[in-house]
């Protein structure tokens, strides 16, 4: 039997157009729009009850997937409940707990530093600005937004690998670092839809616009994305 290729779109040769401040800033409302229809409710998809265990849960999904910490996380917040529990830790017992996430020693490191950060500094409790999360061992701006808008309420854009590539085949940004994308982000987006927005973002990428098999036949927003790997409609 032979195998059906989908083609893709040849836009090597073709420029990107070039949009006024208020052209893009239509096209990026369109784009919101499209997915908060198709993903009204986003939810993050690493499990936990309180700050503490979302931060930690986000520390261990770093190069692993949230189903594999998921399946991790019962065991060692059942073991570990407080930021004193994550300080005075066996690091040789937390890698057991967690070495099915990869990386496990650094991130066992990384967990006990936290519970001691967050002991001597803030009294055991999850400080809630972005200077004062990215004082914590192995939290960087990406943990640091995923604390913020989902347990705070605080407008943040969280930009991870699903972000990174979905923003710049919809030309949001033509850069690669995390936190200049994360500006691009602010500077297009309204401050309101930051948290839900790079949520919906970040679901797209997982479950549609993927990295080597994208479903382009089944995108929503098929018509504003001019990324050159784009796979024509069957």
């Amino acid at each position: 039997m032979r195998m059906m290729v989908t083609p893709r779109v040849s836009l090597k040769n073709v420029s990107r157009p070039q949009r006024s401040k208020s052209a893009t800033k239509k096209r990026v409302t369109r784009i919101l729009a499209a997915l908060q229809k198709s993903i009204p409710d986003p939810t993050v998809a690493l499990d936990s009850n309180n700050p503490l265990e979302l931060l930690v849960a986000t520390i261990l999904s770093a190069q692993c997937t949230d189903e594999r910490v998921n399946q991790v996380t019962p065991n060692l917040f059942a073991r570990y409940r407080t930021a004193e529990d994550f300080a005075n830790a066996d690091q040789v017992e937390v890698e057991l707990l967690i070495k099915s996430t990869g990386f496990f020693k650094s991130k066992a490191r990384h967990l006990i530093g936290c519970g001691k950060s967050l002991v001597t500094q803030f009294q055991g409790e999850i400080p809630q600005s972005m200077d004062e999360l990215t004082t914590l061992p192995g939290v960087g701006r990406k943990t640091a937004n995923v604390i913020l808008g989902s347990y705070f309420g605080e407008p943040a854009v969280v930009v991870d690998t699903h972000v990174k590539r979905v923003a710049n085949r919809l030309d949001l940004t033509t850069d690669q670092d995390p936190t200049k994308i994360e500006e691009d982000l602010q500077w297009l987006m309204p401050k309101s839809q930051w948290t839900l927005g790079t949520q919906r973002i970040l679901l797209h990428g997982r479950h549609v616009c993927q990295a080597r098999t994208p479903h382009c036949g089944q995108c929503l927003l098929y018509d504003d994305c001019e990324w050159e790997g784009k796979r024509t409609r069957v």
